[in-house]
């Protein structure tokens, strides 16, 4: 569906948001758990995602809606960093307010 849609509603949640161009975080479903797929995996998650996260504060939420995304998140992005979705983004903001 794009990104226009989830910058729009970021934008009036007043959320200051960044798109990396990433890609794919290289889980994509199984495919990252199979056999022989580890390195490649790893190898896209390490091109742009995984190094942008360790950068960003820790006070940064990092968007991800997919749960092979928010799952290589957590796997390899070390620090106890994991991605939520949008909607769970949303919500927090709603409750700040």
């Amino acid at each position: 569906m794009g990104w226009d849609a989830d910058q729009k509603l970021l934008q009036a949640a007043g959320v200051d948001a960044e798109q990396l161009e990433s890609g794919c975080c290289g889980l994509a479903g199984n495919f990252g758990f199979e056999r022989g797929h580890e390195a490649v995996s790893e190898g896209a998650a390490e091109r742009v995602l995984l190094p942008r996260i360790r950068e960003a504060d820790t006070m940064t939420a990092v968007l991800a809606d997919g749960f092979s995304c928010r799952t290589q998140i957590s796997e390899l992005a070390g620090n106890g960093r994991t991605g939520i979705h949008l909607a769970q983004l949303l919500a927090d903001r709603l409750i700040e307010e």
